[in-house]
This record gives C-alpha cells, structure tokens and sequence, in this order.
C-alpha cells in the first residue's frame, strides 16, 4: 500500500508511462525495500499554515520557501484573516497562495483545506473567554481537516498546567486549553506531531524590557526566583527550524512534542546577558507577589501571569524533565538556532 494518496491507479500507469520520473523516499531492510514517500517528481503536497501572518506561521512559511528541499515538496497555501494587509502581499510577492479564512468559521476553513495534505495549525486566544476561545478553533481546525482527508497534522501547542502541576495551578488557561486541544488531536483518526514553543525572546522587547530604576540601573522585576529557568525562542526565525524538521520527516515526529527553544536560561543569566548587549546594569529583582501583582493591570490576566510564572519556577516550562526535552529539539532542529545574544544583536534594546 502506498501512503500520501497513490492508489493503486496512479501506480499503475505510472508503470506504463516510462518517462514519467519518480522521487523515492525509502529504505532497504532484509532484501526488501519499504517505501515511505512515492511521488512525482512534479507533485508537490499542500502545506495549510493557518496564521500565516504571524510569528510562528510566518516563520513557516518563509523557512519552507527557502528550504531547498521542502520548497520542491510542498506547495504551501498562506491562511490569513485580511489577504490584503502588508504582511500578506509580502507573501504572494514571494509566490505564496494566500486564502482568507476566519478560524471560528467551520465554513471558511473547510475551504481552505480544500486538497490539503499537511497543516500547521495555531489557535488565537479570545481574553474575554481565553480556554473557550481556544478550545473551540483547535476542533474546528481539526474537524475541518479530518472531514477534508488532511493526511498530516502540526498543531502548537503547550503544556498542561494543571495536570502537570497537580492541581496546584488552575488559572493558566492560554496553556492548559492548548493542551486539551493536543489531547483531542490525538483521538482523531489523522498522523499528527506538535509543535511548543517556549518563551519568546521577542517579549523582550516589551512586557520583559527592563526598567529603568532611581538609581540608575535597570531591573526585570517578577515574584519568582532568580533561578527559574525559561526555555527562551525567536520565533520569528527558529519555529520553522523546528516544524521544518518535522515536515521533512513526518514519520519520524508523529505524535512527538517539539519543546521548542534554543536553551533555557535563569532570569540572572538573562539580566547578564541584557546588560552585555545594551550597555547598562541590567539586574534582576525578586518582588513579594503582592507587590508585583500591584504592578499589573487589573483583571483576569494578573491571575493568568502570577500562577504561570509560580509554575514555571515550581514545575518547570514543561515539566519536570523540560531540560531534557528542550535538548532533543534543539538537536533536532532544521538549521542553526538563535541564541538571546544573537537576537539582541540583531534587534537592539533601546532602554533610554
């Protein structure tokens, strides 16, 4: 039997046409050869990225049109709300179909999927209903691409809070309703593999950026431990490191997660590494949890951040064995990642 759609049918004129090239993808085992891919040289699969506007999506896309390889194994078909903004046309400008779909609209992403055969999928919150938001988009999504013959699944996602911290934790919705929508993926009858990015460096570039103190100096301020440890991304150029390893070798990820980061890094070793590249005394500082919940916004995201920092520091990003699991993806990422210094060479901190 042969996987991605031969019949039988195809197989067999094939056969006939002897000028028809093929590229095969397989291996030789006991005499015998197994294949896992059997295409045409000229059949590429279409590849769905839904936000493909995005970070995450944007970085998939622009990896897979630059990837030697994938770009001749994949067609990819550009998901976005609003086809005309800027960010859109820069990807037809590089030749890449763009399809306007709304995620909350069964309908619309039926369309999209339309003759797909690989997805990369990310959900949105909603902060006015953050895990019914989510949770509602991953099974539309998914839905959709087991109703349309979808043959293969990426999906973002995130730990469970809850689960992993025993109940301690409860609040961290944006992590936890991701997670039930990797657990619900898992059920469908539809290959897939995940995709968990850790904290993005680009946070330093606002809700992270250090603060400038009477003294002089500057501070990243949080309630946790100076040794808390962030798996840290720069997601703009390294999750398609990390999708693009699983695009090209789709066997090998299925229902793997890919804890995505470069390394994990103690907010001490961030400060330091801030104060190299700006000039100036970065420090970090502990705060009484009350105090640093002072400094938040009102509402229900302060409960949100207070209880995933405590995790964090409790638990570890993705739970007890984070550190192992960050190591294997970064060994197995397509390319070269991006270390903290580098993005901040490359996008400069202005503190004054």
């Amino acid at each position: 039997m042969f996987s991605h759609g031969c019949s039988a049918l195809h197989w067999g004129e094939a056969r006939i046409q002897t000028d028809f090239h093929f590229r095969s993808l397989g291996t030789r085992r006991s005499g015998r050869f197994q294949w896992k891919h059997f295409l045409p040289v000229n059949m590429s699969k279409t590849l769905v990225v839904f936000g493909a506007t995005g970070q995450q999506g944007g970085s998939v896309v622009n990896f897979v049109v630059d990837d030697p390889e994938l770009s001749k194994e994949y067609n990819i078909r550009a998901v976005t709300r609003d086809t005309t903004s800027q960010s859109a046309q820069a990807l037809v400008a590089k030749g890449v179909e763009i399809v306007a779909a709304n995620v909350d609209d069964e309908h619309t992403v039926r369309a999209a999927l339309k003759g797909a055969h690989t997805v990369f999928a990310i959900t949105v919150p909603d902060f006015k209903d953050i895990k019914g938001s989510e949770t509602r988009q991953g099974r539309v999504m998914v839905d959709a691409a087991v109703s349309e013959g979808v043959k293969y699944y990426i999906f973002s996602t995130l730990p469970h809070v809850k689960e992993i911290s025993g109940g301690k934790y409860t609040k961290v919705a944006s992590f936890d309703a991701k997670a039930e929508v990797e657990q619900y993926i898992r059920q469908q009858p539809i290959r897939s593999a995940f995709f968990a990015p850790g904290s993005f460096m680009q946070n330093y570039q606002q809700i992270l950026k250090p603060r400038k103190m009477p003294d002089g100096n500057y501070s990243i301020s949080r309630h946790v431990s100076p040794n808390t440890q962030l798996p840290l991304i720069e997601t703009a150029s390294d999750t398609g490191k990390f999708v693009g390893a699983i695009l090209a070798d789709p066997d090998k990820y299925e229902s793997k997660v890919s804890c995505a980061a470069t390394k994990l890094y103690t907010f001490d070793q961030q400060a330091a590494i801030l104060s190299k590249a700006t000039g100036k005394n970065v420090v970090y500082k502990q705060l009484p949890e009350d105090v640093f919940k002072g400094f938040l916004p009102p509402g229900p995201y302060a409960d949100v951040l207070i209880e995933m920092m405590l995790y964090q520091q409790d638990f570890g990003y993705y739970g007890p064995n984070t550190e192992e699991l960050v190591a294997w993806a970064a060994d197995n990422a397509r390319g070269k990642l991006t270390t903290f210094e580098e993005y901040l060479e490359r996008n400069p901190l202005d503190l004054d």
